[in-house]
């Protein structure tokens, strides 16, 4: 759809003017030697990938080497410092000029932490790193629609969760300080309220944290702030726990990640969905008048490769992330009474054969992208009543804006409500357990579906999205509607009985 001649002239005008600022900020990139980019460069074109997406495989590969320096600096103020400066040296490492527009957000963020009522905040300090974030992706689909370079908005989106959540986090603490007990919200969310605000320097760690940074995951300030003082190591009661070793938890999210990769290599140059010459222009590959001729088993089954392939782009992000994150201890979860370690969940995003293999869309979304799930069920979902329907629509609205988004999102529910009336009208007759032939064919069903739906994720433009579902005659979208239809007619049978505990 073309835009009005008067709106595209204000729209340019405004890029403009933002960009008059951009020798400003470049001013402020200088932790990062040139020769450094010129390396960099030399590096892409030899192998033939962009420069941004070198950049960004190296910033991570870096968060290692970084984290090892981490391990070694002393507790408090000294690792907050070294937070931000690392942080801030890998923004500028891998995204150049655009590195402003993450100091920018944190320090308007603390602006208004530290002149708005708490009640204000919670509303205020969500909406403006909302309506940042939205104008960052606006602008990236207004000069560059379709496009996958690598720019701000990818990691702006973490930052968002961070602060979106800090925002609530002291609320929570005013109103559990104040003895309140009615908001549930907040006293679900108790261990992450906080009484004060951070300093800036504190923040500003937090914010800029290096390890969790380009990939995520997002996380509250009280859970960033027991790695950076060492109370993840104390008891309760103040002493020491054991510290178990961390080489285990690194190299095996280390190497998964290094295995990830290869898969996506690999199967992704096998079954490409969208073209490989031209992405961005090209009608995808499953979408050409050449590849339709084949049969729709054999369709289906190269979308469904291809996307798998596409999903292992992210788990090596996030395992290759989560592995930096265990190498200072910060994915460690702590001890308990006893001074036993309690495990290292805290930075893992994904647990990859529980996705793969979910037997229902709801275990499916909880093993996918956890910690985003994390601060949608928290601060989101809690914070609205249990609303399914905004925790889709922010969560569509947090990754953009193109038509293939909100076709996903708007499908999900869909399946979600038959995952929902199947575990009551025939989850009482058959086995729980996921290796039963319920469970075997709820992980089968579950996969087919959620391939068929998620493809415009993929598509990103509403054409394409539409098209794609088309060519496989809309069996996902049709499917669940029978299967809802047919389940409804069927009586609801009495729920198992729990096993007494003495």
């Amino acid at each position: 759809m073309d835009l009005p001649e008067g709106v595209i002239a204000a729209i340019d005008g405004a890029i403009q003017f933002v960009y008059s600022f951009e020798g400003l900020a470049e001013k402020t990139v200088i932790l990062v030697p040139e020769i450094v980019h010129t390396q960099v460069a030399v590096a892409a074109e030899s192998i033939g990938m962009p420069i941004e997406t070198v950049a960004y495989v190296f910033g991570m590969f870096a968060c290692y080497p970084l984290a090892i320096i981490m391990s070694a600096v002393p507790y408090g103020m000294p690792r907050h410092i070294f937070s931000f400066l690392l942080g801030a040296f890998l923004l500028q490492f891998t995204l150049g000029v655009q590195w402003i527009h993450h100091l920018i957000t944190c320090l308007v963020a603390y602006g208004m932490i530290l002149v708005l009522p708490r009640r204000s905040l919670k509303t205020a300090l969500p909406l403006f790193v909302m309506t940042y974030m939205t104008l960052g992706h606006l602008h990236r689909q207004y000069i560059n629609y379709l496009g996958w370079d690598l720019d701000f908005t990818g990691t702006q989106m973490v930052l968002t969760q961070k602060l979106y959540m800090i925002g609530y986090n002291l609320y929570d603490g005013e109103v559990l300080a104040k003895g309140n007990t009615s908001d549930r919200a907040a006293k679900k969310c108790s261990k992450y309220a906080l009484k004060e605000a951070p300093g800036l320097l504190e923040f500003l760690g937090y914010g800029f944290c290096f390890s969790s940074l380009l990939a995520g995951p997002a996380y509250e300030y009280a859970t960033y702030l027991r790695a950076i003082d060492g109370s993840v190591f104390l008891k309760p009661d103040g002493t020491r726990g054991n510290i178990p070793s961390n080489v285990m938890p690194t190299l095996k999210a280390f190497l998964t990640s290094l295995v990830c990769m290869a898969i996506h290599v690999v199967l992704g140059g096998m079954f490409p969905l969208l073209d490989t010459t031209d992405p961005q222009h090209n009608t995808p590959v499953f979408l050409t008048k050449t590849f339709l001729e084949y049969s729709w088993p054999y369709r289906y089954f190269y979308m469904w490769v291809g996307l798998f392939a596409t999903r292992e782009k992210y788990y090596f992000a996030w395992k290759n992330a989560e592995g930096a994150q265990n190498l200072w201890y910060a994915g460690f979860d702590g001890v308990d009474e006893k001074g036993e370690p309690l495990g290292w969940t805290t930075a893992n995003n994904v647990d990859i054969v529980g996705m793969e293999l979910a037997p229902s869309v709801q275990m499916m979304t909880r093993d996918w992208n956890k910690k985003t799930s994390d601060w949608l069920t928290r601060y989101v979902y809690m914070r609205t009543g249990g609303s399914l329907l905004a925790v889709y629509s922010l969560s569509a609205f947090w990754h953009g804006f193109y038509p293939g988004y909100y076709l996903f999102f708007l499908s999900v529910p869909i399946a979600t409500f038959c995952d929902r009336l199947a575990k009551k009208k025939l989850g009482p007759l058959f086995s729980e357990s996921r290796f039963s032939l319920y469970g075997l064919a709820g992980t089968l069903g579950t996969s087919i579906t959620v391939n068929y739906m998620i493809i415009p994720f993929i598509m990103l433009a509403g054409g394409w999205s539409w098209d794609a579902w088309k060519a496989n005659y809309f069996f996902g979208h049709i499917g669940c509607v029978v299967f809802y239809s047919v389940l409804s007619m069927l009586p609801t049978p009495p729920k198992k009985d729990k096993p007494k505990t003495s």
